[in-house]
């Protein structure tokens, strides 16, 4: 599954520069020099892929210890339910039962200190913009998440979150060589993309929970694989 992690980074980063923009927009890059700059990008995203791998292991530790109790394919079909109804739900009805609101105070101090480095251009500035922009909320990154916990593995949750964050490289860079360079036609026909694409990420995983047995896309669970080899003998 770990395909859908570039694919979702790729067409969620058109999403990223509405959410991201501004500061893609903002960095103190040296425009003067052409060499200097492309290096000092390419530091921010590897901040950006490092927040992102962080917050991957994490959650791939949070897989594993379901996975130790068992619950690999329940996991997996729970998370792509929950992916589908992420994207049904009206966004109103989101910020009526707003549940990041416990998070906000961390949250702004993330954005306050995100201010105070766009101010600065020492040699570590843009490593710091980069690793706490990873750290802002976004709808795509939760989605991100939400599939890096389905891995059941510290290592391959780190994997799933960091092909995200490569994904969304192209067009972030784009965004900062060219500004605003979408038009607005075209935004609006790729924001009505990412939903399909999330939900069908989403059947994706469930299909992958109900162990069908096809090879890849929804393998047979461990235990009947062995118990079959067994009777075999």
């Amino acid at each position: 599954m770990l395909w859908s992690a570039l694919i979702l980074g790729l067409l969620g980063s058109f999403h990223c520069i509405g959410m991201c923009g501004p500061i893609a927009f903002m960095l103190p890059v040296d425009r003067s020099n052409s060499t200097k700059k492309i290096i000092q990008i390419s530091i921010y995203h590897f901040g950006r892929l490092l927040a992102y791998s962080l917050i991957g292991l994490v959650f791939g530790l949070v897989g594993k210890s379901l996975y130790i109790f068992g619950l690999q394919q329940q996991l997996s079909i729970i998370i792509g339910i929950l992916m589908i109804i992420v994207i049904l739900i009206p966004v109103r009805t989101f910020n009526k039962y707003n549940v990041s609101k416990p998070l906000y105070k961390l949250i702004s101090k993330v954005k306050s200190a995100l201010g105070k480095a766009l101010k600065k251009k020492t040699a570590d500035t843009f490593l710091t913009i980069g690793f706490l922009n990873g750290f802002l909320p976004c709808g795509l990154v939760y989605m991100a998440v939400f599939a890096s916990i389905t891995t059941g593995n510290a290592l391959q949750g780190s994997l799933y979150m960091m092909l995200f964050g490569l994904g969304t490289i192209p067009l972030m860079t784009s965004a900062i060589y060219l500004g605003k360079f979408l038009n607005t036609t075209i935004k609006q026909r790729i924001q009505k993309a990412i939903p399909v694409f999330v939900v069908i990420i989403g059947l994706l995983f469930i299909i992958r929970g109900l162990g069908l047995g096809i090879p890849y896309l929804s393998p047979a669970p461990i235990t009947e694989i062995t118990s079959s080899g067994i009777e075999c003998h």
